[in-house]
């Protein structure tokens, strides 16, 4: 019998990332919505805390094992913003679209626009785990002028990868997954989970 875990989002392009990346392991993937359980509050500035308190939230209310995400992006002349608010940087309620046209607002008059997503994930065994595994990904490049591409979520039509020359929306899934801040994070995750495990 496969192992249950519950993933803290409630996003749900992220939780198709996630699935995608670790359906080769031997877990029952459950989304915190199965248990009916909602977003929690994400009060803090860092990317670990936040992470931490949405596993210890869907852990405590599906008596689960939890891996959570808490990603997002950088840009370096913006000291780091949208940073932690990423997702709700022009406000509630969250939007893309509405995100992406002011980050493309706040860089208009500027010539340096390198940028870093980041993506750090927390798994615990349990609501009090003192020893929760947290792995990091960073993905760098640099914010466009005018979006490009179809696919992925949040910032991807302005994020150009500087491997592959084209911005993350214009990537395939399968590649994306691969070179992704969030791909990065989930792979090293699964190293230590398949150590644990098994």
């Amino acid at each position: 019998m496969k192992n249950q875990i519950v993933i803290a989002t409630s996003n749900a392009k992220k939780l198709i990332e996630i699935r995608s990346i670790l359906n080769d392991m031997n877990f029952e993937i459950l989304p915190q919505s199965h248990f009916k359980i909602d977003a929690t509050e994400e009060p803090f500035h860092t990317f670990v805390e936040n992470a931490l308190i949405k596993a210890r939230y869907a852990s405590r209310l599906s008596n689960l094992p939890a891996i959570a995400d808490d990603s997002g992006i950088c840009v370096d002349v913006l000291e780091g913003k949208p940073g932690v608010l990423s997702a709700r940087f022009a406000g509630d309620p969250s939007s893309d679209q509405k995100n992406n046209e002011k980050l493309l607002k706040s860089l208009e008059n500027e010539s340096n626009r390198n940028a870093h997503y980041i993506c750090v994930i927390v798994f615990i065994k349990h609501e009090f785990d003192p020893e929760p595994i947290i792995t990091e990904g960073i993905w760098h490049g640099e914010i466009l002028r005018a979006p490009r591409g179809s696919g992925g979520f949040g910032y991807d039509p302005l994020f150009l990868d500087h491997m592959t020359e084209k911005a993350v929306a214009e990537l395939p899934s399968q590649i994306k997954n691969r070179i992704s801040h969030r791909g990065q994070a989930l792979n090293k995750l699964k190293l230590k989970l398949n150590q644990m495990y098994g």
